[in-house]
């Protein structure tokens, strides 16, 4: 049995930006060659939040619900305009806070400080 120390923990600023409705990406392993491949989390937004946006500021929310998508992309396409296409969705889950996310990503075997912020990544989403 594992110890809390080898439980996967999540980054204090990548926790806080999900909280905020940021969308994170990691790359993953690709299907083959010539295919590149990426698991990205989008926070799902609310009324709420749209009105904080329209007043200047971000809603924090630890029980936001989260959607998780691995998608598999031709590597030849993927900087272009039509990036999506022959891409494949390979697996969707949808997590309601923080506990099922991370259960989520244990159990896709991804670790949570491996994720990235999509402008660090070249997921095209």
């Amino acid at each position: 049995m594992g110890t809390p120390d080898d439980e996967p923990r999540w980054p204090v600023e990548k926790l806080n930006a999900l909280r905020l409705g940021q969308r994170l990406a990691v790359e993953v392993p690709a299907g083959g060659p010539g295919r590149r491949a990426f698991v990205t989390i989008h926070p799902v937004t609310t009324p709420a939040d749209d009105l904080a946006r329209r007043e200047g500021w971000k809603r924090t929310d630890r029980a936001r619900e989260y959607l998780l998508t691995h998608r598999d992309y031709d590597a030849e396409v993927l900087d272009g305009f039509d990036y999506d296409l022959g891409a494949v969705v390979v697996q969707r889950a949808a997590a309601t806070g923080e506990e099922e996310l991370t259960a989520i990503l244990q159990a896709w075997n991804l670790r949570p400080d491996r994720f990235l912020y999509p402008w660090q990544t070249d997921d095209p989403t």
